[in-house]
């Protein structure tokens, strides 16, 4: 099968763009032919560029018209869009409807239902969009990089493709990663006959034996930012004085903030800030971790995170919310706490001390949830099942 890759990578790497290679590999190893055509968020470094950039958020000639010759040359059977925001555009699906190649779409974010992508404003969860045929709240608090402008050109790709049927005539399929994500582009006004669920995927470069080491810390893995939830984290620390050890992997606006109240509340031994880590140092913690913590006060994606941890044999702390419900199954793979409580939190950090037993079959679950869900084999299979019921749908 012939396959062209759309992506519009960001300024700063993250996992979406790294999903977006590991596909593309993985597609190649089974013996596809794959182009990946990119556009790259670092040629946007002016205001001019940024202006220019508003416009073509909306609708890229130059995009269609890049895909178009692409198609022609290369002949496509499948046309996977992962990010076509902001360079490339929704024109690149009229790209694709001309030239009659069918078109999937991996949704790694809410764009299409929050012109921030993330339903998350002043420290809580937000749905003021979510079904709205004008996205009005998102302009009138300036969600999109904290900008009225930007918000407003963001609203405006959204209504103007929502209005001209763009989102529902232009796209073959969508891949969404969980059903909790399905209902909610349900909600934002996707067609359900549409929308496909197929989780993210890690390849497996772990020994089957190493989920049985245990060390004695807890890890933290992310951005430090608010939506993430480290502050709770730190929270359950000092307001329920817990003396098991936190490791903390990762940077963010919050790192410095963070450090400085671990420091004066007289945990800075005890909270250990690691700052970026590459990604074999992080797997090399997650072998020896007791628990990896996930706070996040938002619904969440998909984060690989949680599948790297499974993948190492790691049990996942995690609240009972949006796509996290989903991955992490309280009392076997993991453990549940109330979203944004950090009495809640400390409470099963301290079950989980003591009650080592239930954390060695938790492991155990762990790593045989990685197996079962999360390998590039189960994904293969998933993706060609939808590539395939798409094309057939079109033939």
């Amino acid at each position: 099968m012939k396959l062209l890759i759309l992506h519009n990578r960001y300024r700063f790497a993250g996992g979406e763009d790294r999903v977006v290679q590991e596909e593309k590999a993985l597609l190649e190893a089974n013996g596809h032919e794959v182009i990946l055509l990119e556009e790259h968020n670092h040629t946007i470094s002016s205001i001019w560029d940024t202006a220019v950039t508003s416009g073509r958020a909306i609708y890229s000639f130059a995009a269609k018209k890049r895909v178009k010759a692409e198609i022609s040359r290369f002949c496509p059977e499948i046309v996977h869009v992962h990010n076509f925001f902001p360079l490339l555009s929704p024109a690149v699906y009229d790209a694709c409807y001309a030239a009659k190649v069918p078109v999937v779409q991996t949704l790694h974010n809410y764009r299409l239902a929050c012109p921030k992508a993330m339903p998350f404003r002043e420290g809580k969860i937000c749905e003021d969009c979510i079904g709205s045929l004008v996205p009005w709240s998102s302009v009138l608090h300036g969600c999109y990089r904290q900008s009225h402008l930007q918000s407003s050109v963001v609203a405006a790709m959204t209504t103007y493709h929502r209005l001209r049927g763009t989102w529902n005539n232009r796209v073959d399929a969508y891949i969404v990663f969980t059903q909790f994500q399905k209902e909610k582009m349900i909600q934002a006004g996707l067609p359900a006959e549409k929308i496909y669920i197929k989780p993210n995927f890690i390849a497996d470069k772990n020994s089957n034996e190493q989920y049985k080491k245990s060390g004695n810390y807890l890890l933290f893995v992310g951005r430090l930012s608010e939506e993430k939830g480290v502050s709770l984290l730190i929270d359950a620390y000092i307001q329920n004085d817990l003396s098991i050890p936190l490791k903390i992997v990762g940077d963010g606006p919050l790192q410095q903030v963070l450090q400085e109240k671990a420091l004066h509340t007289g945990y800075g031994d005890l909270i250990d800030f690691l700052g970026f880590q590459e990604r074999k140092a992080v797997f090399q913690l997650m072998y020896n971790a007791n628990f990896l913590i996930f706070p996040s006060i938002w619904y969440e994606g998909f984060p690989l995170t949680i599948i790297e941890a499974f993948a190492c044999g790691l049990p996942v702390l995690a609240p009972k919310l949006g796509s996290m419900a989903e991955i992490v199954e309280n009392g076997v793979n993991g453990l549940y706490f109330q979203a944004g409580d950090a009495v809640s939190l400390a409470a099963k950090i301290k079950w989980a001390m003591d009650n080592p037993e239930n954390i060695i079959s938790m492991k155990q679950n762990a790593r045989h949830t990685y197996e079962n869900k999360y390998t590039s084999k189960t994904n293969y299979r998933q993706l060609m099942k939808i590539y395939q019921q798409v094309i057939q749908n079109n033939g």
